[in-house]
């Protein structure tokens, strides 16, 4: 993934240099908002803050893909969404510029130590124009899009496999629970 994401790897079909770009180049920090006034119980949309979903909201904020990070709090673990949401104010989405790609973006969110940018002593904080000053090696966004395209088959199949995995640990669970209690005997 780091590869594939640095531009140390790169897929069939893609050459050139990458260029260093500002994430503010590729993407707008924007803010999330007071969920008071959508905030219903049968809301079709999450609201999401910087723990995870804390709601449902009547309508969305945003309906396209998007990174979100956090503003106060877990700054760093970003998250993509690929469905219409709401935030509140602790956590930023963003917009894609250009044509970049939310998922490439999200991944590349995924490797940079944002700790490092912390702006506050107590909570740890992040500044919209602090996220879109950072600098990264990045591809047009054709190649971005066939990057994330790669890694999220690659996600898809971790998924697979760990269900398979969980699915397998439940049966061997009971086994033993028949084995151990005698309700079923060795021959």
């Amino acid at each position: 993934m780091q590869q594939l994401l640095t531009g140390q790897t790169r897929l069939p079909g893609f050459q050139g240099e990458w260029k260093v770009r500002r994430m503010g180049d590729m993407l707008t920090v924007c803010h999330g908002r007071n969920q008071r006034e959508v905030e219903t119980v049968d809301g079709l949309y999450p609201i999401l803050a910087t723990g995870g979903q804390i709601g449902t909201a009547s309508r969305a904020l945003y309906d396209k893909p998007s990174v979100l990070i956090g503003r106060k709090g877990t700054i760093n673990q970003p998250r993509y969404m690929d469905k219409p949401f709401w935030t509140v104010d602790t956590l930023f989405y963003s917009a894609m510029k250009d044509d970049h790609n939310a998922k490439y973006l999200y991944y590349r969110f995924c490797l940079i130590d944002w700790m490092q940018y912390n702006e506050a002593s107590g909570v740890p904080s992040l500044n919209a124009r602090t996220i879109e000053r950072v600098e990264v090696p990045a591809p047009e966004p054709k190649e971005q899009a066939a990057i994330a395209g790669v890694l999220t088959d690659m996600d898809s199949e971790l998924a697979a496999l760990e269900a398979r995995r969980n699915k397998t640990r439940a049966l061997k669970q009971g086994m033993m629970q028949e084995l151990l209690t005698g309700r079923t005997r060795l021959a």
